[in-house]
């Protein structure tokens, strides 16, 4: 039976690996992005000029920062390496203090505070991770920084006068609100891609690939209104540069038959465009057609990347950043993701596997920036659905956490203001929570509680910070982060 015109745009649509066709159809994105047209008279800038580029690797599950940045001072405040000890030493979750990687901080006072082993040297480790980067300036950490509506105490929380976080320490739920940066109502749309849908024409507007691309599936913080996300296959293990086929239209091949349905199916692309529908389809084609000819041809990259997930999403995000230039791209953002950090029991082992990976990974990328000479415009920043409780679950092997809230990131790159602490303040006066159950900073008083620090700083200041270095005009914040009105900052200043 002959299939009709719309059946082979349909099929022949789909065997493009493009998962922009399926994740944008939903909300009509195409339709809005074939609208879009640059106007010839203005000056178009050409790919890779003043280039900058967002980096985030998603923590999924809920990474415990509560054993990533950790007290190595001995002085007498309550949230001093003893204190950290006696809440988890006895169920076997606390790091040994002569573990600990050395990080001097200013914004606490200049106390010695400590990372987590895995994220310096290890043993088959292809580089000394991303706790030499400290030293050098070009690491630093936002602290208790969590989902919120608008800044809250603990009586506010405990009275209900703040509206808190929907579904708080809920995964999916705080999923959503990390990478949306919206708290208070369900959101269809990331921070990621509303940039994108503000940026794009003005920055990219010759763009052969979308600003905004994930290498770990479609993802809310990459979905936008208008600017079409792209998700790609992680690099292979090979060590054969492979951007050629990740979108390589599938199901043709170099016969005389298949020659022939190609032709065809590029000719009917140019039919009927009247129909809004159908040109969308044909725009969104034909852009995966241009992007797949751009990258049939590649360098590989330079530093060597670890063998393993982590490390060749890092790779594929690498190889495209070095093909800026033949993409016509000024500004690209990306998404690569790590997990799983939902360490309910058998943490020591699972938490030291994941961060050894992300450190390792993260470091190569940073070195391989360093070659290509963009270290300064590529910045790579961390986000997880929430922290985890101080008070420990079971012990011994099976020892772990729990979900809890107000979490330490990381930001890394030749632009950030590195070696220090950020955020806003809690109660003792610095960015950094006070190590107590039941706490200043504790959601719960008495007995019973289990460390749920209150976040200080918000996704949302956390991410205006990262947009406005990215080139997000400031009057287009509120755009993209509806609620950023709530708080008294915008610029937590660890980008320059």
């Amino acid at each position: 039976m002959n299939e009709s015109r719309r059946e082979f745009l349909k099929k022949s649509g789909c065997a493009l690996s493009m998962v922009t066709v399926a994740t944008q159809m939903q909300h009509l994105g195409m339709m809005s992005a074939l609208a879009q047209k640059v106007d010839d008279s203005k000056s178009v800038p050409e790919g890779g000029g003043n280039y900058k580029a967002l980096v985030l690797v998603y923590w999924a599950g809920g990474n415990d920062g509560n054993n990533v940045v950790i007290p190595n001072h001995n002085d007498a405040s309550v949230s001093n390496y003893a204190a950290y000890a006696a809440a988890r030493q006895t169920q076997g979750l606390a790091l040994a203090q002569n573990t600990l990687l050395p990080i001097s901080v200013p914004s606490v006072g200049g106390l010695s505070y400590g990372l987590h082993p895995a994220l310096g040297p290890v043993t088959g480790g292809l580089n000394n991770g991303i706790h030499e980067l400290w030293g050098q300036n070009k690491f630093a950490i936002v602290t208790n920084c969590g989902t919120l509506v608008r800044p809250m105490t603990k009586a506010q929380y405990q009275n209900n006068s703040v509206p808190k976080p929907l579904q708080l320490f809920s995964h999916s739920d705080q999923v959503n609100q990390s990478q949306t940066s919206i708290s208070n109502s369900v959101a269809f749309t990331g921070w990621g891609g509303r940039i994108a849908d503000r940026m794009t024409l003005g920055s990219n507007p010759n763009g052969i690939v979308p600003m905004v691309t994930s290498i770990a599936g479609a993802q809310i913080f990459t979905a936008a209104q208008t600017a079409l996300p792209l998700a790609i296959a992680q690099a292979n293990n090979t060590g054969v540069p492979n951007l050629a086929s990740v979108l390589n239209p599938v199901g043709f091949n170099t016969t005389a038959a298949s020659v022939a349905r190609r032709n065809a199916f590029n000719q009917l692309r140019t039919v009927d465009l009247d129909s809004n529908y159908i040109a969308a389809a044909s725009n969104v084609t034909d852009l995966a057609m241009q992007a797949n000819d751009a990258l049939q041809t590649s360098q590989e990259v330079t530093v060597d990347f670890p063998n393993n997930s982590m490390g060749l999403q890092f790779k594929q995000v690498a190889r495209l950043i070095k093909k800026r230039l033949d993409l016509n791209i000024n500004r690209q953002i990306f998404y690569v993701q790590i997990g799983s950090f939902d360490t309910h029991s058998g943490q020591l082992v699972q938490h030291t596997n994941l961060l050894s990976q992300f450190s390792q990974a993260v470091r190569a990328f940073y070195d391989e920036m360093v070659v290509q000479g963009v270290s300064n415009d590529v910045t790579t920043f961390t986000l997880s659905d929430f922290n985890r409780t101080f008070n420990p679950a079971s012990s011994g092997a099976l020892v772990g956490s729990d979900h809890a809230w107000g979490n330490h990131m990381m930001v890394i790159g030749g632009s950030v203001a590195g070696s220090n602490f950020y955020g806003v303040n809690t109660g003792n006066g610095t960015p950094f929570p006070t190590l107590l159950n039941g706490g200043p900073d504790d959601t719960s008083t008495g007995t019973g509680s289990r460390g749920r620090w209150i976040p200080t700083t918000s996704v949302e200041q956390y991410a205006a910070t990262l947009a406005r270095w990215y080139g997000l005009p400031e009057n287009q914040l509120p755009e993209v982060f509806p609620n950023i009105g709530n708080f008294t900052s915008s610029n937590l200043g660890f980008l320059v």
